[in-house]
């Protein structure tokens, strides 16, 4: 029983026996004037309980107050003589379940004064019966009292007792899973330095020799980084500690972060990626973008480990409200699907669809549970729905302040030509997948409000070039292959073909077909028809480069300098470093430096206190410093934290080259900003 439903318990007691002394006031005829008493408390003692306008232990006090009132009062009239030995007996069981000994010990003691106060009124009374009988019944009363206050001790030892040895067994138990959450914490934090720097030396490695060996590594780095990161999140979400960064970013960024993962799904897996982002989704938002991004690593993750044919469809919408929109994700895939059990399992702790120890499918089991935490710390929620081998559906709705309302995706008055989508159902084996083909062009077309086509032979095709002004076609690797005299021969009458297709794909020689990287999905696709296909075409992509911009990387691990300078080194970049807090104030009071990039935790001096002595610096000298975060610490909040105390931006190790280019883009001028290979 709760502390509230024991109150609740007493306080009933109490105002019956109220009202059981009201009607003996009545019935005997005794003091006018109480019974107003008895009616105001018992509603005061209900009040105080129901606001709980003070704190528990005071108005346990106060209900033993009336109680004790309405003991006193009935026991001092010489008609009570027997019943006070059953008042007192009702007050002992009560108040003992409120695990207070004073209070039993205090009932004990009114009841003595109260029998004293009648020992002294019989001896003034000459009507009283002073035969062996009646003190017999006296002294039994008396000694059922007693036995009464005795036994409910016990009882009320035994249950504190009880419940002192189940709060230490709860105390030891928490503090046991503070110390794990402690020692995951420090050890994963610990083990993202060497995972940096594997990653990262890795990467300067395939870029002279890039073989399947140094591939794998990467990969396996990478996934264990993930890992890593997962049980940082999983702790500060388990603690409570989860904290919400809040910044400004484009819808299209999240896509990106989704279509960049396609190249290894479909590599290892052959399995289709489908992206369905509505035109209509805000251009610009603000949420934490780096939780967004791990939710649809998680979800991508788990789609793929159990989807062994067919594909995953990703579809991004969002809801208008008065806070915003509600941004929704939805991931589908086509795999093994879960039960009515395995689904009310899900939300409730670490879970795994496959748990032998010969399991065929990777991670750790806590991605899920990352992803209710982060939705519900959002002020979002989840709603997962599957069947047993046919796909699960996992769908979440992350309320989102608009920066601008406009669409992401719209296509230009002039660039407003029909366009047609030309692809053979009959390739995709799994039903599945051609519907959420259909589905993405419908809601494609639907939202840019333009005349999108689809054709699913060459036959169509050619009857809508024909019959219809069009623009653009868009269509696959199979397609263009078994069609591609006619493809060629339409690109040639200034109709713009484009090929989805995998990397390394090369069309006809001479022919003027563009190649487009899979997967297709809209936000190229309206870029395209806009005429800005220079971004995404395969062989066409500028590379950005920060030529001759001068950076000094200050880091205590030497390794972590080594992959970071051969980072910069690839960027046109000329790099300096330094091993220590000081070493950098000191070659920067000597030195000229457009950027520097700052570790965290250093010895001696941490990268906090060195940037700030560096602003000093800065200031005397008219000088100023663009200083990033260049650390291990992935905590949530970690990016907020550098940019309060001061620094102009933040990027967290192992280096996401994507996020190594968004923050040069901010932090930098434009006039150091170079891009090449255009063509």
């Amino acid at each position: 029983m709760n502390n509230i439903r024991k109150e609740r318990v007493i306080v009933a007691i109490a105002s019956m026996a109220g009202i059981a002394c009201i009607l003996q006031n009545y019935f005997g005829g005794w003091e006018f004037w109480v019974p107003p008493v008895i009616f105001v408390g018992g509603i005061a003692i209900w009040w105080v309980h129901l606001t709980e306008k003070l704190n528990p232990s005071a108005r346990l006090i106060l209900y033993y107050a009336y109680a004790a009132f309405l003991m006193f009062y009935h026991g001092i009239h010489e008609s009570s003589l027997y019943d006070v030995s059953l008042v007192a007996c009702l007050f002992i069981v009560t108040f003992s379940i409120s695990d207070r000994k004073i209070l039993l010990n205090l009932i004990l003691i009114e009841y003595g004064a109260v029998m004293a106060i009648q020992f002294w009124l019989m001896s003034k009374s000459e009507s009283f019966d002073f035969s062996a009988y009646s003190t017999m019944k006296l002294v039994c009363q008396i000694g059922v009292v007693f036995t009464m206050y005795v036994f409910n001790r016990i009882a009320l030892n035994h249950r504190v007792t009880e419940s002192e040895r189940i709060k230490e067994w709860k105390d030891s138990v928490s503090k046991n899973n503070h110390d794990m959450e402690d020692f995951l914490s420090n050890i994963s934090h610990e083990l993202r330095t060497p995972i940096n720097v594997i990653g990262g030396m890795t990467t300067l490695l395939r870029k002279n020799n890039d073989c399947d060996e140094l591939t794998s590594i990467q990969e396996a780095g990478i996934r264990l980084a993930h890992q890593i990161e997962d049980i940082q999140d999983y702790t500060e979400l388990k603690r409570g500690e989860l904290v919400l960064e809040d910044d400004k970013y484009m819808c299209i960024s999240l896509i990106n972060d989704v279509v960049a993962n396609y190249e290894s799904i479909e590599k290892k897996n052959n399995l289709e990626l489908i992206v369905d982002l509505d035109p209509n989704t805000p251009n610009m938002m603000r949420g934490d973008i780096q939780k967004l991004h791990k939710l649809f690593r998680h979800l991508l993750d788990n789609a793929v480990k159990f989807t062994k044919r067919g594909g995953i469809y990703v579809k991004v919408f969002s809801e208008q409200k008065e806070y915003g929109v509600n941004l929704t994700i939805e991931v589908t895939d086509t795999g093994i699907g879960m039960t009515r059990a395995d689904l009310s399992r899900v939300s409730k702790g670490m879970y795994q669809a496959d748990k032998k120890r010969n399991r065929n499918t990777g991670g750790i089991g806590i991605g899920l549970s990352i992803v209710y935490g982060f939705v519900h710390r959002m002020g979002g929620f989840v709603r997962i729905n599957s069947v047993k081998g046919r796909g699960t559906t996992v769908h979440l709705a992350i309320p989102q302040s608009v920066v601008d309302p406009s669409p992401c995706l719209f296509i230009k008055e002039e660039a407003s030509e029909g366009v047609v989508f030309y692809i053979k159902p009959e390739k995709y084996k799994v039903p599945e997948i051609r519907e959420f083909y259909r589905e993405m062009a419908v809601n494609l077309a639907t939202g840019l409000k333009t005349r999108l086509y689809s054709a699913s032979d060459c036959k169509e095709l050619e009857r809508l070039t024909k019959e219809l002004s069009i623009s653009h076609i868009f269509t696959g690797q199979e397609e263009y292959e078994a069609d591609s005299a006619f493809l060629s021969q339409v690109s040639e009458n200034g109709i713009k073909v484009i090929v989805s297709a995998n990397a390394g794909f090369q069309p006809s020689a001479g022919s003027g077909v563009l190649v487009m990287k899979k997967p297709l999905y809209g936000f190229p696709v309206v870029r395209i028809i806009n005429g800005e296909e220079d971004e995404f075409l395969s062989d066409n992509r500028g590379k950005v480069k920060f030529t001759g911009v001068s950076a000094l990387v200050v880091d205590d691990e030497p390794m972590n300098l080594v992959v970071a300078t051969g980072l910069l080194r690839e960027y046109k970049m000329f790099a300096d470093t330094a091993e220590s807090g000081r070493d950098a104030i000191e070659k920067y009071r000597n030195g000229e430096y457009d950027v520097i990039f700052m570790d965290h935790m250093m010895p001696e001096m941490d990268g906090v206190e060195a940037m700030k002595r560096i602003r000093q610096i800065a200031e005397e000298t008219g000088r100023t410093p663009v200083i990033v975060a260049l650390t291990a610490n992935a905590l949530s909040g970690a990016k907020e934290m550098f940019i309060r105390e001061g620094f102009d931006g933040f990027i967290a190790k192992p280096i996401d080259i994507a996020e190594f280019e968004r923050v040069m883009k901010h932090v930098l001028p434009e006039e150091l900003i170079r891009t090449e290979g255009r063509s």
